[in-house]
């Protein structure tokens, strides 16, 4: 077996680049990994602008002491621009966001002021206050995101507010996706005693569609040689990562890691981990190939750990693993040296610190434990038994 950390590292020096680039509309990019740094064409904010409903004011006329009447000689609302000479002892009502007038540097909010008629009587204020400067936000020629990125909601606003109506961002990774097993059955449709339901093939389906990837579902294969040998070369003729689920253990019909080590090539198939020990990763032609444990959390875990990763270095993302924290054990348990272990636990904070249990019984096909849990708890593999008040590292989901 090789640890968790050596297999990461094995898998990604397999993906050495990411998929090509496409031209998306911005809309469409939520989610999607930026493929180009992307530059600001102009500043942001373009202008000088109010940041409150106002009067625009030159700093010249505000008084240094006790009030000062101003003619206000217009009114300008968003999206406007003031066009005329502003004098001294001039205002104009000013919208938030319109350009300031030129000689204006200085906003009075419109509830400190005392509005008469067609003047507005003012007091002190600092200089330049309520006024957004041009550029303030971005400057021309900046990098305002980075290649590499998962555009988010607020990087897809921010491309708009450029003007950009499309975007680099690099392909969606294929997925070819498989379930393998007489044992296993389609929601929906009769079971026989002794089956069950898949549940791996829709748990791993919304795993890939939350790193970006785009799903090729070939459904369930059974325990038959020949088939499982042709919808694998299927699979990878399609897609550029194939992964099933089952069939990667040392039972007699345990048939996915002989058939790959015939269309493929195996990579190693055993990791020091707890629970999904059972994992081979290889390559198919051109695609890689995983073929994760059918125990329902321990395919999970194997997904996570080593799937996720590389979807994400296929799509071009720069962070390839997400963050981990400290909390404090509140309970016992129990690990076994030599191997790393993942254990489903209730993240809170207790007291102002972030304290964790495990969420029970930690069987590998407790699928209802990655329901009841918000992160995993990891204990590495020098680590024995954990007492109450260790510390732990915990991975939020």
């Amino acid at each position: 077996m090789i640890s968790v950390q050596d297999g990461q590292n094995r898998v990604l020096a397999q993906i050495p680049h990411p998929t090509p680039p496409e031209i998306v509309p911005t809309p469409q990019a939520l989610g999607r990994v930026l493929a180009d740094d992307l530059r600001a064409p102009f500043d942001v904010p373009p202008t000088d602008n109010s940041a409150v409903d106002g009067y625009a004011v030159t700093s010249a006329d505000v008084p240094a002491d006790g009030t000062r009447e101003l003619v206000v000689v217009a009114d300008l609302p968003a999206g406007a621009v003031f066009e005329g000479a502003f004098l001294p002892g001039q205002t104009v009502r000013i919208m938030t966001g319109a350009p300031m007038p030129r000689g204006a540097d200085t906003v009075y909010p419109q509830e400190v002021i005392e509005r008469l008629d067609g003047r507005v009587r003012i007091r002190p204020i600092a200089k330049g206050a309520n006024v957004r400067l041009r550029g303030e936000d971005i400057q021309a020629g900046t990098i305002v995101v980075e290649r590499g990125t998962a555009l988010r909601p607020q990087e897809v606003g921010l491309v708009a507010s450029l003007g950009l109506c499309q975007v680099a961002v690099h392909q969606r990774p294929r997925v070819a996706l498989l379930s393998t097993g007489d044992e296993v059955v389609e929601p929906g449709t009769p079971r026989r005693p002794g089956q069950i339901y898949d549940a791996n093939r829709f748990t791993l389906r919304g795993a890939i569609e939350q790193c970006g990837g785009a799903v090729l579902d070939l459904g369930i294969v059974p325990d038959v040689r020949d088939e499982l040998r042709a919808r694998l070369r299927e699979a990878s003729a399609a897609a550029d990562v194939v992964v099933t689920s089952g069939g990667v253990s040392v039972g007699v019909y345990d048939l996915v890691k002989e058939v790959l080590g015939e269309v493929g090539a195996i990579e190693f198939w055993q990791v020091a981990m707890q629970p999904g020990r059972p994992l081979a990763f290889g390559t198919i032609g051109a695609a890689h190939f995983f073929g994760l444990p059918g125990n329902p959390v321990a395919s999970m875990l194997a997904f996570m750990l080593f799937v996720r990763p590389s979807l994400y270095k296929l799509a071009g993302r720069r962070r390839l693993f997400h963050d981990v924290y400290e909390a404090q054990a509140v309970e016992p348990m129990s690990k076994k040296r030599g191997r790393r272990e993942f254990k489903r636990g209730i993240l809170q904070v207790h007291d102002g610190r972030w304290e964790v249990r495990t969420t029970g019984p930690q069987g590998s096909g407790i699928l209802s434990s990655m329901v009841a849990g918000n992160c995993l708890v990891i204990l590495d593999e020098a680590r024995g038994d954990v007492a109450p008040g260790e510390t732990v590292l915990v991975e939020p989901f």
